[in-house]
């Protein structure tokens, strides 16, 4: 059998332990804040601590906050998929380029699968509120974009965890201010978008590795 170019993983292994104790601390906080809301159409005790400082944006953060809200509506979201996508596939990285469209669909998909279980509403009864989508789609682009900067730049643990965790803070802050100035989420549903993507990026890396490299392994 031929050898096999080697194919850097898109979870790094230095960060493999850390991001795993994150994924399922973060996965606990999803659970917990859906158990705790399910059902509700009304704002929670810390909701009514944060609201009141991001509520009503009038221009011009406004116009900020819907530009950003853009980038997770579907047109925006595909955009910045594709974009993604196409920069992996310059720079011949396949595992890369299917990583990102499994790490954002999942992502979305599990919002999405969430939201009419937990059942929390927003603006009346056919408002599905928690996660917040739109909040989880950008901090799981944000996550998988680090991951592949930590790959490429050979970033030790500490490094590359804090450029990872700041990628998502970031992306999840600026997502999440958006969504609750909109008047679009509560910041609870913010806060569980953005672990949801915490949760399952990680897993996703770690699915995506073992598939591709199982692959290999069988290709004569």
């Amino acid at each position: 059998m031929a050898a096999h170019r080697s194919v850097p993983a898109v979870l790094p292994p230095a960060l493999r332990v850390w991001l795993g104790l994150i994924a399922a601390l973060a996965a606990l906080m999803v659970v917990a804040l859906g158990a705790l809301y399910a059902g509700h159409g009304e704002p929670g005790t810390v909701d009514g601590w944060m609201q009141p400082a991001v509520d009503g944006a009038r221009p011009p953060w406004r116009y900020l906050a819907l530009a950003t809200d853009f980038l997770g509506e579907p047109l925006g979201a595909a955009a910045l998929v594709v974009a993604t996508v196409t920069g992996c596939l310059l720079l011949r990285h396949p595992r890369a380029a299917a990583f990102v469209v499994a790490g954002a669909g999942l992502t979305v998909g599990t919002t999405k699968l969430l939201k009419p279980l937990v059942g929390r509403t927003i603006h009346g009864a056919d408002s599905l509120s928690y996660p917040s989508g739109h909040t989880a789609f950008l901090t799981a682009l944000a996550l998988v974009a680090a991951l592949l900067a930590v790959g490429r730049l050979g970033l030790g643990r500490t490094a590359g965890t804090v450029l990872v965790l700041t990628a998502a803070l970031v992306a999840g802050a600026a997502m999440g201010w958006a969504q609750v100035a909109l008047g679009a989420h509560y910041p609870t549903d913010v806060l569980g978008g953005w672990c949801t993507a915490l949760a399952v990026v990680p897993a996703t890396a770690w699915l995506v590795d073992r598939v591709a490299d199982a692959g290999r392994r069988d290709r004569p």
